[in-house]
């Protein structure tokens, strides 16, 4: 891409440098998103990839500051190590027991988590959907339906419905939401078909081969999320949108999260436009499927 050569043509030793860590990172379009943003406002900096094997965690936290480097987002496998690891944690990295935006300060490392806050501005500013008073069925339980179950409790939601295929599995996402107080309920997964909802939010990786969810009766007043984003429509927003309802990937929270923790490194918004057009270039050239 050219805004890519432009990034790595205009580097100097005064460059301010993030990156993800991951393993692997090949498959992150954090790169592409944050480069854009970083040329668009004229800013010396530059986003690269941090591939982390598993067990070089520790090591690698220690060598962004020894790099002197501003920060870095996290990706599997090390959201919930990295928990273990920086003692200075914002609420929802707490609550999550996960982190996926680190930033380097003069005393140490803080760990930050932006999907509940980047799910949350997600949900009000590109679906329009307000939560409060309302109700959501949640298929999954792993870290990124915690998220955006997290976000959703914090926002007044009335009813919690998640589905999942072994209930067990919910007691992480039950003590997410300890403390709030929307009403949950985890059902097993094939009897999410008799639960009525305004929302309806898929955090698993059914139907990215044509797998169909266990669906409720849709219509023009249910909102349908997927958080995959490739394919950018999958037989669940298809269907949503055959029953006139409104239908949403997951390229938004990808955004809304990349921004959050970009506001964090540089005290700056960043511009949304830019970062969504270099996502939505890398993915049609055969980019990245999935990742941070």
């Amino acid at each position: 891409m050219a805004e890519a050569l432009d990034v790595r043509t205009r580097l100097r030793g005064s460059a301010r440098v993030v990156g993800v860590i991951g393993w692997p990172v090949s498959n992150s379009l954090s790169p592409a998103i944050h480069n854009a943003a970083f040329v668009a406002l004229e800013m010396d900096w530059v986003y690269v990839p941090l591939p982390v094997p598993p067990g070089g965690l520790a090591e690698a936290l220690a060598g962004l500051r020894a790099l002197g480097m501003v920060g870095a987002n996290v990706t599997m496998p090390h959201k919930s190590g990295c928990s273990e690891l920086i003692p200075d944690l914002s609420e929802d990295a707490e609550r999550l027991r996960a982190v996926n935006t680190v930033v380097v300060g003069t005393e140490g490392l803080a760990g930050y988590n932006t999907d509940a806050p980047g799910f949350d501005r997600f949900l009000r500013h590109d679906a329009g959907f307000d939560p409060a008073g309302r109700s959501a069925l949640l298929f999954g339980a792993g870290g990124a339906a915690r998220a955006c179950a997290l976000a959703l409790a914090r926002s007044g939601l009335r009813k919690l419905t998640v589905a999942v295929r072994d209930p067990a599995r919910a007691a992480d996402l039950r003590d997410t939401l300890a403390g709030l107080e929307t009403d949950l309920s985890v059902i097993a997964y094939e009897d999410a078909a008799t639960v009525g909802s305004d929302l309806i939010v898929n955090a698993t990786p059914v139907g990215a081969d044509g797998e169909v969810l266990p669906l409720p009766e849709l219509g023009p007043h249910v909102v349908a999320v997927d958080l995959q984003y490739r394919p950018s429509v999958t037989p669940f927003l298809s269907s949503a949108r055959a029953a006139g309802g409104a239908a949403y990937g997951g390229l938004g929270l990808l955004l809304r999260q990349a921004a959050l923790s970009f506001e964090l490194w540089t005290g700056q918004a960043p511009p949304l436009d830019v970062m969504s057009a270099a996502a939505l270039a890398e993915i049609a050239e055969g980019g990245p499927s999935a990742g941070a």
